[in-house]
């Protein structure tokens, strides 16, 4: 008989973040490894999912989300006879139906910034997600860093607690229609610093431009600085407002571009044709953009950090993420020293070796014939 793996896709309907790029490329990479001796069944609800902005529509979409986490699901895992039923968002069924359970914890954000939550859906994530994965055979996290502060958290043994790293968002590489993008948004090929992700408040973007700002008033008068990402809903997590207050104060409205959510063809192109890409975040559960930013071959500087260092190793250049002058200072250093940067590709080419989701794939299918 063949091992029979039930993947929860539901989230692919309403994630847009780091969460949807794992599930899309884990699922990518079950589908290519897919053999007579394990089989995998991708589970999605019947029901429309709601993904606007109405607080009431919500709320019951929330309930929604519990009812086929803990009754849906678990009845087509029970007809499709899975044996394991793998959860990439931190929610896996209460109930087993003849099936083992394993989720995916990216992070402890829930336990280090609880403000950020609404109350009910910490009580849900207290009450359901947490009692779940005790029972469940192991809970898969993608860094040591997180299996560190989860078990400090949740109390979880180590020994339940997988360690399996991700991999770089799969963008297309094309340079058709560099020219436009980057006309269309005033860049030059090159002249800017890059940063990729959602603006929430953790990410410590004015941070970053407080140093940029630096950057310009000592003579660097041709960069400037993208901040590409979707802007969150939640208003507990929404940094833009801090953003807005930072570029005012440093008058840098001219010299930094806020686009907003970017579509993969057009991320590729940034990412192509930045000089570097610097990740100012506080805290992290992995930092898929540094993988990414080490395939289009641009200089790394991070936070040091989270899980930061450990997934950029020796490929980056590490900074405070609460000094803007130490900020200022080691984006000036990579900006001024092009065999720096000529080194810091080469390294992070070398390390990007050490992931992809097909091992990513690999690792959990050993995990889940572990589990039963």
């Amino acid at each position: 008989m063949p091992l029979t793996i039930g993947v929860d896709v539901r989230d692919l309907r309403v994630a847009k973040t780091g969460t949807r790029t794992y599930l899309e490329e884990v699922c990518a990479a079950f589908k290519q490894l897919q053999t007579d001796e394990i089989h995998f069944k991708f589970l999605d609800t019947d029901i429309p999912v709601y993904a606007g902005s109405n607080r009431v529509l919500n709320l019951i979409e929330h309930a929604r989300y519990q009812l086929w986490k803990q009754v849906g699901l678990p009845l087509k895992a029970f007809f499709s006879r899975c044996d394991i039923v793998f959860c990439t968002d931190n929610f896996v069924p209460l109930i087993h139906l003849g099936y083992k359970t394993i989720p995916v914890f990216h992070d402890a954000f829930f336990f280090e910034s609880p403000e950020a939550y609404g109350r009910l859906w910490l009580w849900l994530y207290m009450k359901t997600a947490i009692p779940a994965a005790r029972r469940s055979p192991y809970v898969v996290t993608p860094t040591q860093y997180a299996k560190k502060q989860i078990s400090n958290y949740t109390k979880l043994p180590d020994s339940k607690l997988a360690v399996v790293p991700e991999g770089p968002k799969n963008l297309p590489f094309t340079d058709l229609g560099g020219d436009d993008l980057l006309d269309k948004l005033s860049l030059a090929r090159g002249k800017y610093i890059l940063h990729v992700g959602s603006l929430f408040k953790r990410k410590n973007v004015p941070a970053l431009i407080h140093a940029f700002s630096k950057l310009r008033g000592l003579g660097y008068e041709d960069l400037k600085l993208i901040l590409a990402g979707p802007i969150p809903s939640s208003s507990y997590e929404n940094g833009i407002d801090e953003i807005r207050k930072a570029i005012e104060a440093t008058h840098m409205d001219q010299y930094i571009i806020i686009p907003g959510y970017m579509s993969d063809d057009n991320l590729s192109l940034l990412y192509k044709n930045a000089l570097m890409y610097v990740f100012p975040s506080i805290n992290e559960g992995f930092g898929i953009p540094i993988l990414e930013a080490f395939k289009n071959d641009l200089p790394v500087l991070v936070a040091n950090n989270t899980c930061l260092p450990e997934v950029g190793g020796d490929a980056v250049v590490q900074f405070d993420p609460f000094d803007t002058n130490d900020i200022f200072q080691k984006i000036r250093q990579v900006a001024d020293d092009e065999d720096l940067r000529s080194d810091l590709i080469k390294k992070g080419r070398a390390r990007l070796q050490d992931f992809s989701w097909q091992n990513t794939a690999l690792q959990l299918i050993e995990i889940f014939k572990k589990a039963v």
